[in-house]
This record gives structure tokens, C-alpha cells and sequence, in this order.
């Protein structure tokens, strides 16, 4: 293990262990004594409590504000100075729902009974402080990991999360088999079902659709480079899981919560509609699976830019064979996009389903609603990046050279 690779690992751990020390440092003035069973959720309410979601929120907000004002989406892409301003605004929209989030859990705080020492204005703002501030350093640690130790910082943390609640899962679910309230076979099911799922998981993100493309001959100082052949390669899952999944329900939910303040909330027809949309029932698995489907396709349809694709192509004297430049490149690497793209949407569909399949036919385990085909996904994903960056560090010098 090299030098450089040893003190990443290093920075990566001691960056995790300050993550979790923050999970376990409580509000200031919250009375954990005493607290019964049932808000036991809330008597662990931390500084780390609203973790990356304002974050995450204002990230997806900022992303798709760029898919449809092509004036954001310019700024995006004009170089360094674009992204800084990008960050900057995604920082304040960051802190804005943050305070708002951590404003209307304080204020909660307040009205259970015994839970706060002085339930006055000060709790308040010193509560929705400390967890604004706590969002902060979430972000800052997780920029942190990205640049002085190993993998996405983001991700990271995320992930973190994920895996520190196994432990708790896996021995509810041993209590409930011993206790005979689930059945060993349903468990052993689950565990085939999770391997198949890593396993797929695994396989889909690394697969690649390889375009071949030719660069003209190169003239570097008095030598004549000839004619090289490479690829550009196309992800089967180029949309991630977060904006596909996380904007989804909005699509119906939106036009619903429009429809109860015309109708009131009360109206039979919006009434019957919420009741039909909750999670685990029939048209909620329809207009969701529909609703990421198409999603992929619109995020894939910003993230990779066949029109941009051929103009860089372009120029760099490259071409695809037997394709002309110019716009029949980019109609080719349109349609080769497109058809990679099935996949991927058919495979985001699946993961997303899994914990609601569940849900539907009562097959479901205590975990199915945290630990589900998204959280598998950025898991999974997680460590084959850790494995990417991994070995590039170990195959460069100091110097940055490959070995």
C-alpha cells in the first residue's frame, strides 16, 4: 500500500468516526431522561439529526431548475466559475430548507410534554441552530472525504447510514424468527432475493456501451502520432437514483395537494385519491414505476448530450466510423443513448418497486422501508467507486504519473 493511498484510508475513517461522534452528541437542552419507548426516535434527535436531506433537496431543486432554464444550465457548463456559482446558490437553498426543517422540529420539540428543560423562544432558536450548523458540517466533512480521502464524500456518509442500521435490523428480525412472528423461510427468501440484488446491482454499474470512435493522425513537436482507435463509453444507469426516485411522487402528489386546497382536503374525490396513492397500494406502484421510467429518460436526456458529445468529438479531429460528423454523430449517439437507456430506466424501475412489492403482498421484513433497492444502490455503488479510485491511486507515482 502506497504512502498517499494509506494516509486517503486514514482521512476517510477519522472523517466517518467524526460523522458518527456528531449522530450521538444530543440537542442541547432535550430531556432524554424518562423519555418513553414510543419517542425514542426523538429522544435521539443529534446535531447531525436533518443528516444531507436540505442538502440533497436543494441539490435535485437546483438540477432540475437547470434541465428547463436553459440559462442556469449555461452557467452550469461555463467552466469552473459556472460550477462556483452553481455551489454557491445550491449552499444557500441548502441553509434556507435546513432552518426551515430544523424550525418546525423545534418547534415540535417544545409542545411534547417534559421532553424540553425550558420548551421557551430560546430552545427554539438554539435547537434550529445547532441543527442548521450541523447540516453544515455534514457538508463541509463530506467535500472533505471527496478531496483528501477515498471515494464520494456524499455518497459516503450516506451509506454510513445505511450500513450502521444493519446490525439493529438483522437482530429484530432474529427476535421476531425466534419469537415465531416471522418465518425462517420468508427471512431465508429475503437474503436469496438481497444477494440476486447486489449481484444484478453490481453487474449493471459496470456495464458500458462502448461507442467506437477514430482521432485523426497527431502531430506532437517532430513526431507524427497515426490514426488511434478508443471508445466512449455510454453507462447503462447514466440518471443515478436519487432524482429519477426523489421527484417521482411529485408528479402526482403536486397536482393532488392543488386539488385539495381548491376542493378542501375533505372532498370525497381528493379524499379517495390519497387513500389510493399511499404507499404499498396498486395505483401507487403503477403511477410511480410510470412516472421513473420516464424520469430516466429526461435526466439521461441532460446528463449525456449527444449534441455536445459530437461538437467535442469534433473537435478533437475525432469521428465514429462509418457515421458523418456534425449532427449525424449526434443523431447516432442519440439513438444509441436511447436504447441503452431501456435498460436502465427498466432497471431503476425494479429497485425502486422492491420494498413497496413487499409492502403489496405482505411479504415484507422491518427493514424493507429502510434498507431498499436505492439504498443497495448507493451502497453498492459506493464501494465499487471506493474500488475505482482505490487502485488508481495505487498505480500513480507521487508525481500524478501512472505506473
Amino acid at each position: 500500500m502506497s504512502r498517499e493511498l494509506a494516509r486517503r484510508i486514514a482521512f476517510t475513517i477519522g472523517a466517518l468516526l467524526l460523522f458518527r461522534l456528531g449522530t450521538q452528541i444530543p440537542i442541547a437542552g432535550v430531556n432524554t431522561s424518562g423519555v418513553s419507548p414510543a419517542l425514542d426516535i426523538i429522544a435521539r434527535l443529534s446535531l447531525f439529526a436533518l443528516g444531507l436531506v436540505p442538502y440533497l433537496s436543494a441539490a435535485i431543486f437546483i438540477r432540475l431548475l437547470s434541465v428547463v432554464w436553459r440559462g442556469l444550465n449555461a452557467i452550469e457548463r461555463s467552466g469552473e466559475a459556472g460550477r462556483r456559482k452553481i455551489a454557491r446558490a445550491t449552499f444557500g437553498l441548502t441553509l434556507g430548507l435546513a432552518a426551515f426543517q430544523a424550525y418546525g422540529i423545534a418547534s415540535a420539540l417544545t409542545a411534547i410534554p417534559g421532553l424540553v428543560r425550558n420548551p421557551d423562544g430560546w430552545f427554539v432558536v438554539t435547537a434550529t441552530a445547532s441543527m442548521v450548523g450541523g447540516v453544515v458540517v455534514l457538508v463541509w466533512l463530506s467535500e472533505q472525504i471527496t478531496r483528501y480521502g477515498v471515494g464520494n464524500g456524499l455518497a459516503l456518509i450516506l451509506s454510513v447510514g445505511f450500513v450502521v442500521a444493519l446490525p439493529r435490523d438483522i437482530a429484530g428480525i432474529v427476535d421476531l424468527v425466534q419469537s415465531g412472528v416471522v418465518s425462517g423461510n420468508l427471512v431465508l427468501g429475503h437474503a436469496v432475493c438481497w444477494v440476486v440484488i447486489v449481484a444484478g446491482i453490481v453487474l449493471v454499474e459496470g456495464a458500458r456501451r462502448n461507442v467506437r470512435v477514430q482521432f485523426g493522425a497527431l502531430s506532437v513537436g517532430a513526431r507524427q502520432l497515426p490514426v488511434r482507435d478508443a471508445v466512449l463509453p455510454i453507462k447503462l444507469n447514466s440518471a443515478g437514483f436519487l432524482i429519477p426516485v426523489t421527484v417521482a411522487p411529485w408528479i402526482f402528489f403536486l397536482p393532488l395537494a392543488f386539488a385539495g386546497f381548491i376542493l378542501g382536503g375533505n372532498h370525497p374525490l381528493v379524499v379517495a385519491a390519497y387513500r389510493q396513492l399511499q404507499f404499498g397500494q396498486p395505483a401507487h406502484l403503477i403511477l410511480g414505476s410510470i412516472a421513473v421510467f420516464v424520469l430516466v429518460f429526461i435526466y439521461t436526456a441532460y446528463v449525456v448530450d449527444p449534441e455536445q458529445a459530437a461538437k467535442s468529438l469534433a473537435a478533437q479531429d475525432g469521428a465514429i466510423p462509418g457515421v458523418a460528423p456534425g449532427e449525424a454523430t449526434a443523431d447516432h449517439l442519440d439513438r444509441v443513448v436511447s436504447l441503452t437507456t431501456v435498460v436502465g430506466a427498466v432497471y431503476l424501475t425494479v429497485l425502486q418497486l422492491i420494498p413497496e412489492v413487499f409492502e403489496l403482498y405482505g411479504i415484507g421484513l422491518p427493514y424493507s422501508m429502510v434498507v431498499n433497492g436505492g439504498a443497495a444502490l448507493v451502497v453498492v455503488g459506493t464501494a465499487l467507486d471506493i474500488k475505482t479510485q482505490v487502485r488508481d491511486v495505487s498505480l500513480t507515482n507521487p508525481g500524478g504519473v501512472r505506473r
